[in-house]
């Protein structure tokens, strides 16, 4: 056969074969085509699209199918809070349960001029590196390292070290929570964005220990506790911890702490 001849055959073989292909995959595209429901596009759409995991799925389209799916409320995202969950209860036909927005919060305030230095670290600027190779940069064993591992970890750029202590800023933080499963001293926590009044510290030695590694710690005496009018500070151990559920934010544990270690309110707040 002459070449022309060959060329066209196996031309004519190449389409046969491309069409009997594209044929059975059309035809298995129908055969098991899974509709797909058109709300979970409309609920993709209004979340945020941060895919940050918070919500407890592994991203925000699975997120919205499973809100679709009835497998999670319509306020699942705690990033797009109340505004993103009143759309996406829109879109589903069910009432959105008001969510206030949370921020994170570093519970330390032992900067290195209130807690020193150990020495001159020249490791990996890593807290989790350090902490597994059983390093402490500081006199106190359980506050911020300052390596910086929640500042690399936030999509947000949300947090800074302003000496040697994790800052957030409020404004920028959408809660997604990378930074408080970074952090091996868990010295992050979530809390709502209306509350101010926080303790910030975590260590738990009793008062005169925590006051030879840290001027700006917690000693644990309780008075912060006798002028609460609201049930919202208690002593968990040595350390006070709040309730943040009973806290009216008025500040008055704040303005008695020696130690200056509970946050006041806002200005606002302050003044209303």
């Amino acid at each position: 056969m002459s070449a022309p001849v060959i060329i066209l055959i196996t031309t004519l073989v190449i389409t046969a074969i491309g069409i009997v292909v594209g044929a059975g995959l059309v035809f298995t595209g129908k055969k098991f085509h899974v509709p797909v429901d058109e709300r979970e596009t409309e609920v993709r759409e209004c979340l945020p699209g941060n895919n940050c995991g918070a919500c407890g799925f592994a991203g925000c389209d699975a997120a919205a199918a499973a809100i679709v799916a009835g497998d999670a409320p319509v306020n699942v995202c705690p990033v797009g809070g109340s505004p993103v969950a009143e759309k996406i209860g829109g879109i589903m036909g069910s009432d959105a349960t008001f969510v206030e927005r949370n921020i994170a919060f570093v519970r330390c305030k032992g900067a290195c001029e209130a807690s020193g230095l150990q020495g001159n670290y020249v490791g990996i600027h890593d807290c989790r590196s350090a902490a597994l190779a059983g390093i402490n940069l500081k006199n106190c064993d359980y506050g911020c390292m300052g390596l910086g591992s929640c500042v690399s970890v936030c999509p947000q750029g949300a947090i800074k070290l302003v000496d040697g202590v994790a800052v957030v800023n409020r404004k920028l933080c959408v809660a997604c929570g990378l930074c408080v499963k970074t952090c091996p001293k868990g010295l992050i926590e979530l809390i709502p964005e209306s509350k101010f009044v926080a303790v910030q510290c975590m260590n738990r030695d009793k008062g005169p220990q925590v006051r030879k590694v840290c001027s700006a710690g917690c000693i644990g005496c309780t008075l912060c506790t006798r002028q609460c009018e609201h049930d919202a500070i208690h002593m968990d151990g040595n350390l006070a911890k709040i309730t943040y559920e009973n806290c009216t934010q008025c500040g008055k544990c704040a303005a008695k702490c020696p130690a200056g270690v509970i946050t006041p309110p806002c200005p606002a707040k302050k003044e209303a």
